[in-house]
């Protein structure tokens, strides 16, 4: 986690990062603490740590819980997928021979 020294939000306080709640003055909050992230020159490596790492809670690369939440499940989808693909890609290539030329 090297990117953490470069993070726009390392001497904020981290209860910002960790609002009461999703209406009302937790809403507020997560913007204040969104607009940190904005400004953030390591912001996806951020959000990729919290996606991989499984984070429930807060406000990690400009992402709130449910925008982390449709991410992850769009990552896992793409991992799945990605992983059938090289399944495919073994099975066709172990049964694949060369045309025989006579």
């Amino acid at each position: 986690m090297a990117w953490v020294g470069d993070a726009a939000c390392q001497d904020s306080d981290t209860d910002l990062f960790f609002p009461v709640g999703p209406e009302g003055p937790g809403r507020l909050q997560a913007e204040r603490a969104k607009a940190v992230c904005r400004t953030c020159t390591v912001r996806r490596q951020c959000a990729d740590w919290a996606i991989n790492t499984a984070q429930q809670y807060g406000i990690w690369g400009g992402m709130d819980e449910v925008e982390l939440d449709v991410a992850r499940r769009r990552a896992s989808r793409s991992r799945h997928t990605a992983s059938q693909f090289r399944a495919i890609a073994v099975r066709l290539t172990e049964e694949w021979s060369p045309p025989q030329h006579e």
